[in-house]
């Protein structure tokens, strides 16, 4: 019978595919992490002559340590959980899961790629659709330094109080030249839908990076401070705030910490791809093209789905190789570079563009 007993309507497929949507999106952000601890142990061991985790296996197949995040997992799982005297329970409690909660609903925002025909509906490939992507994304993700702020707090510890402080000023201060870098963005494709955005880039000279490349640079910079990665890792220097925020935190709650983490940088990567190269269209190829060589709509969208997320695991790759390449900023020089540097060129570069769009338009008539 199938779902034959469900009567299908707009509402019902629409909800159907919500569902299952969810489900995949969570599914796949769950496997991020995992597959980013090898990445960040079996990437650096290469670029440094070492081998890396590579004994944890199946019997005695070792498989390149693939199963070491497994162990890790596992390991985390049943760990004694220690909450310190003095501590506010219920936020202490609360404070990773509302992290990892922010970075899943950036991730529902992105458009995974083209729209999706199923028996006369379509199904677009995003959780949430929305005309203002762009402000929805940005309000879901500054919420996320209540998650750092709340388990600083909670943790009734001075170091982690102080580590949430700095996080929270940093995270702060890089959401403002985050969101200058998109509005030329705006200006340029004159919309806030994210999908949009990807359809006006169909041939890679029309990308967002040669449209608007001071725009990339700043969203580059700004990303990774966003997600508190090396080198604005301040809030997790362990040798000066005895690892920050998460300092009374153990087994699986600092872990999900790190999952939020890891989930934020894969969204914001992909957000990037978007933006910046293309999302889910295929670099030299039309989806049009696309669709008659694989003989297939539904085809040509899997297709696009796959360039997105091999475009979001090439940001993810920059991220390691970063962090494995430059030293941590001081606390003064990350302010500095943030509010000294970044927001005068943010502002210099909206200015710029917005001209430069109304010369054109005004010389076109």
């Amino acid at each position: 019978m199938g779902l034959n007993f469900i009567e299908w309507t707009e509402f019902s497929a629409q909800l159907v595919a919500s569902i299952v949507k969810i489900l995949v999106v969570f599914l796949v952000m769950a496997h991020i992490p995992p597959l980013m601890v090898w990445v960040e142990r079996r990437v650096p061991a290469l670029m440094q002559r070492r081998k890396g985790p590579n004994r944890v296996g199946l019997f005695k197949f070792r498989l390149f340590g693939l199963m070491q995040p497994l162990a890790d997992t596992i390991k985390l799982i049943w760990k004694e959980e220690v909450v310190p005297d003095g501590a506010n329970k219920p936020f202490f409690h609360i404070a990773p899961i509302f992290n990892l909660f922010t970075s899943l609903l950036v991730a529902a925002a992105i458009p995974w790629g083209n729209d999706l025909e199923i028996a006369g509906y379509t199904i677009p490939l995003s959780i949430v659709r929305v005309d203002v992507g762009f402000l929805f994304i940005f309000a879901m993700s500054s919420l996320a330094v209540y998650g750092v702020t709340l388990a600083g707090w909670s943790s009734n510890n001075k170091y982690s109080l102080l580590g949430s402080l700095r996080s929270a000023a940093q995270m702060i201060s890089y959401e403002i030249p985050l969101g200058l870098s998109l509005i030329p963005i705006v200006l340029i494709f004159g919309t806030l839908d994210i999908n949009t955005v990807i359809k006006a880039q169909m041939s890679v000279a029309e990308w967002g990076i040669f449209r608007a490349p001071v725009s990339f640079v700043l969203f580059l910079i700004a990303m990774f401070a966003e997600t508190n990665r090396a080198p604005f890792d301040l809030a997790e220097a362990e040798g000066e705030l005895v690892a920050g925020f998460h300092t009374e935190y153990g087994s699986f709650k600092w872990s999900l910490f790190f999952f939020g983490e890891y989930v934020s940088m894969f969204s914001l990567s992909c957000l990037c791809s978007a933006l910046f190269f293309g999302g889910w269209q295929v670099p030299f190829v039309s989806f049009d093209t696309l669709v008659s060589v694989l003989g297939g709509h539904n085809l040509a969208v899997l297709a696009g789905v796959l360039t997105m997320l091999l475009k979001g695991a090439f940001f993810m790759w920059i991220f390691v190789w970063v962090r494995w390449t430059l030293p941590r900023f001081r606390y003064d020089q990350l302010m500095s570079l943030g509010w000294k540097f970044m927001l005068p060129v943010g502002l210099a570069n909206v200015m710029l563009t917005a001209i430069v769009i109304a010369s054109l338009r005004h010389g076109g008539r």
